[in-house]
C-alpha cells in the first residue's frame, strides 16, 4: 500500500503545489489516499489535495483565511471535507545546524477541540456552506526546530522548520451546521455571556469570545441583550 501511494504522489502530482509541501500536511494527506484517489489534481484554476468518491479533501495545517475563496469556489458543485489536526500533544525535537538531532522534549502546550475557533473565527461563514464538512483529528505530532540561531529569542534562536504528525488520537467529524452545538452545553442558560460558556467547557474566556463570535456570524446564536457590561447571547 505504502509503494501504491509512492507512486501515485509522484503520478498525479506532476510538479505541481508540492514543492514547499510541509511533512505535517503530507502525512495527514497520506491517510486519506487510496487507491482510488486522484492526488494533487486540478480542477479548474485550483489543485485539490485529494478527490475520492467525488468529495474533494483540503488539508490545511493552519490559516483557513488563505483558502476561503477556494473553498467557497468548489463547493458551489461540490462536497468538500476541510481537514485540520489539533496537536494534542507535542515533542520539541531540536536539531542542529547539520541535521543532526540532539534533543527531543515534551511540550507542555496541549491543543483541545475549542481550539478550531482559532481557524474558523476568520470564516464563519463556512459554517452555513450546504456542501462543507469538517474533520478535526486531534494528534501527537513533532515540531522540528533548528539551532540555528535566526529564530525567536524565545526559542533561544532556533527556528521552526517542519512538522510531523506522530498519531491520530482521535477525529471530530462535523457534516452540517448543527454539528457546531456540541459547543453549547445542555445546561446552558437561556440567556449567556461568554463567562457562562467559558465555565460550561472548561477553558478561557479567550477561547470562548472566539466561538461566540464564529457562531454568532454562522448565525448558530444570536445577540440577545445585556447584563451590564458584558453581551448576551441566546440560541
Amino acid at each position: 500500500m505504502e509503494e501504491l501511494i509512492s507512486k501515485k504522489l509522484v503520478k498525479d502530482r506532476r510538479g505541481i503545489g508540492t514543492n514547499n509541501e510541509k511533512a505535517l500536511h503530507s502525512d495527514i494527506k497520506k491517510l486519506y489516499i487510496d487507491e482510488d484517489s486522484k492526488v494533487e489534481y486540478k480542477v479548474g484554476c485550483y489543485i485539490i489535495d485529494v478527490i475520492k468518491e467525488d468529495t474533494f479533501y483540503e488539508i490545511q495545517t493552519k490559516n483557513f483565511y488563505a483558502i476561503g475563496k477556494k473553498l467557497r469556489d468548489i463547493m458551489e458543485d461540490t462536497s468538500v471535507v476541510l481537514v485540520h489536526p489539533i496537536a494534542v500533544e507535542k515533542y520539541i525535537v531540536t536539531q542542529d545546524k547539520d541535521g543532526q538531532v540532539i534533543s527531543r522534549r515534551k511540550s507542555p502546550k496541549k491543543g483541545v477541540l475549542e481550539d478550531i475557533f482559532h481557524e474558523l473565527v476568520s470564516t464563519p461563514y463556512l459554517l452555513r456552506e450546504k456542501n462543507f464538512k469538517l474533520e478535526v483529528l486531534m494528534t501527537i505530532e513533532e515540531e522540528i526546530r533548528k539551532n540555528d540561531g535566526k529564530g525567536s529569542w524565545r526559542r533561544k534562536g532556533s527556528s521552526i522548520i517542519d512538522r510531523r504528525l506522530v498519531e491520530v488520537v482521535e477525529k471530530h467529524i462535523f457534516n452540517s451546521i448543527e454539528d457546531f452545538n456540541r459547543f453549547l452545553p445542555r445546561d446552558l442558560p437561556e440567556y449567556f455571556t461568554n463567562k457562562d460558556l467559558a465555565a460550561a467547557l472548561n477553558i478561557p474566556v479567550t477561547k470562548v469570545r472566539k466561538i461566540t463570535y464564529t457562531l454568532k456570524n454562522a448565525e448558530v446564536i444570536k445577540e440577545c441583550g445585556k447584563r451590564g457590561r458584558e453581551l448576551l447571547y441566546c440560541r
